[in-house]
């Protein structure tokens, strides 16, 4: 997706925002120590593994409630289009918040004015526990737009997503609004606490990883062109080990965020702020 923008253009997902906070620019060690609640972390260790952010480069978050980043990401839409800027915003959803009702509501507006809104459903089959089938009843989340076109992306395959994105970001420009469906897998867990194994069989997790796994199609796509050796390419991946270890190391040494911090960035400057961010002596002076 990085591959075919620019940090001009915005991007807004959900909780699964780490990978998208480091294309846009971010660091392992801002990543790591956000996840342990650390004062080095990209929002300061207040926002944890849902609330990543990188407004500098367009990355709007990182939201912890399903489906909540659509009508934000078609908003923002809304503002590149009334500033004329020429850029587009990617929001990114998973197939269970494609039964949002929100979705729809953003969507028709989106398309009634016309935005440079792109629509990208992570379609991994599985919401949490459920399987797309027994969640939706019609699980080909590309053509659900009705009036929007829509594509569907093989989303194990990086250069298929790139160009993908590169033909969404030129219709949405000249065209308004547009749905990506990216068919993924989820190898794992939808969290902790879900072995990820009682919906499905590791025959089905096992057969992916050998014939679609996209890390492993783009190493041998390098290998068969001549463009690294097998040597090369595992120097890199020690080279990436070694880094995010130190990013770990960095992180568990970073402070815990002061406890004035409880008080920051709740509300905008002005009398809101003094009132809810004050003890009940500050309110009384500041109320009639």
């Amino acid at each position: 997706m990085e591959a075919a923008i620019t940090k001009k253009d915005a991007i807004i997902t959900a909780y699964r925002d780490h990978c998208i906070f480091l294309s846009r620019g971010g660091t392992l060690l801002q990543a790591f120590a956000e996840l342990m609640g650390r004062r080095d972390g990209c929002s300061h260790g207040k926002g944890g593994s849902m609330h990543f952010y990188k407004k500098d480069a367009n990355f709007y978050g990182g939201h912890g409630i399903v489906g909540a980043q659509i009508p934000l990401g078609c908003g923002v839409a809304f503002g590149q289009k009334y500033m004329k800027d020429e850029s587009v915003t990617f929001a990114l959803y998973g197939d269970g918040a494609a039964n949002q009702g929100q979705l729809f509501e953003a969507l028709n507006m989106s398309a009634l004015w016309d935005l440079p809104a792109i629509l990208v459903c992570e379609n991994n089959h599985y919401g949490m526990g459920t399987a797309e089938w027994r969640a939706a009843k019609s699980p080909a989340y590309y053509k659900r737009g009705d009036y929007v076109p829509g594509l569907k992306v093989d989303g194990m395959d990086a250069l298929a997503v790139k160009q993908a994105c590169k033909f969404a970001k030129e219709h949405a420009l000249k065209n308004g609004p547009i749905i990506l469906e990216m068919d993924t897998y989820r190898y794992h867990g939808h969290s902790m606490s879900d072995p990820g194994s009682t919906y499905r069989t590791r025959d089905e997790i096992s057969g992916v990883r050998q014939e679609r796994d996209p890390i492993e199609r783009v190493r041998k796509l390098i290998l068969a062109h001549d463009v690294a050796t097998a040597a090369e390419l595992k120097d890199i991946e020690k080279q990436v080990r070694k880094e995010v270890d130190d990013a770990i190391a960095q992180a568990k040494e970073s402070p815990m965020p002061d406890s004035s911090e409880l008080y920051t960035n709740v509300y905008v400057k002005g009398l809101g702020a003094e009132v809810f961010g004050a003890d009940r002596k500050e309110v009384k002076s500041v109320l009639p």
